[in-house]
């Protein structure tokens, strides 16, 4: 995994993470890649969706940080978006949890998919700490080098001047998030959004009202929680984020 032509990633963060690639943990986690590739393992998400994050969320348009932890396992789920999955999947657990709590916290309607591109291209680095898994091992990639990878997309943003919110839930990722200034940022933390946990302080959280409050005091714009119809929805996932 080498800088150049094997790494399709947003001009900006490239500038920002570049380095990265030359470094022996990254090309160390590019041959485990292909290695697991060449014994026959499914990996999610396609090759060409692991940093779909980054096409849709440039660093200078980053307002909302949300930190899950790996990608979905099961087929046709993961590409490339924390918690997010394609119009045509059903809404996983979790995800259904997110939008009770964004039902409850600001008043909008619940969406009848899951994809949260829309959020992405407004502003919300949907960032997994890991990104890529193998068909049906959850956490099957964890420990290859994507958690060191990650640490330095959070060290970028926590080193831009202009303030961001970070919703940190579940102890996975506030423990990967203790390094932010919460003097310049804000630091949301509440439990993970599974049904195990999100009864324990994750359902009336309100961190969406608190993030828009945090940025309207700065003077930034509120961001628009709302999801498009399963129509629109398709439309916005069928574009190549690469051409947005």
């Amino acid at each position: 995994m080498t800088k150049g032509r094997d790494v399709q990633l947003q001009s900006d963060w490239l500038r920002l993470l570049g380095d990265e690639f030359e470094q022996d943990y990254m090309r160390d986690l590019a041959g485990f890649l292909r290695r697991r590739r060449g014994e026959g393992a499914v990996l999610y998400p396609p090759p060409a969706e692991i940093f779909n994050a980054f096409w849709y969320t440039p660093p200078g348009d980053v307002a909302v940080v949300i930190l899950g932890q790996d990608p979905y396992h099961n087929p046709g789920q993961a590409h490339g978006l924390c918690f997010s999955v394609r119009p045509e999947v059903a809404v996983p657990p979790s995800l259904r949890n997110i939008f009770q709590e964004q039902r409850d916290d600001l008043g909008v309607e619940v969406p009848s998919h899951g994809s949260l591109v829309a959020w992405a291209r407004r502003g919300v680095l949907l960032l997994n700490s890991v990104l890529t898994v193998e068909r049906g091992q959850a956490g099957s990639h964890q420990g290859q080098g994507w958690e060191r990878f990650t640490d330095r997309v959070i060290d970028a943003i926590n080193g831009q001047e202009r303030p961001v919110v970070f919703m940190l839930w579940g102890s996975y990722a506030q423990k990967k998030g203790a390094s932010i200034d919460a003097s310049r940022h804000c630091v949301l933390r509440a439990p993970h959004p599974s049904p195990l946990s999100a009864h324990r302080g994750f359902l009336g959280c309100r961190h969406f009202s608190a993030a828009n409050a945090f940025l309207r005091d700065r003077g930034m714009a509120d961001l628009d929680w709302t999801l498009p119809s399963l129509d629109e929805a398709r439309q916005l996932a069928s574009l190549d984020p690469r051409r947005l």
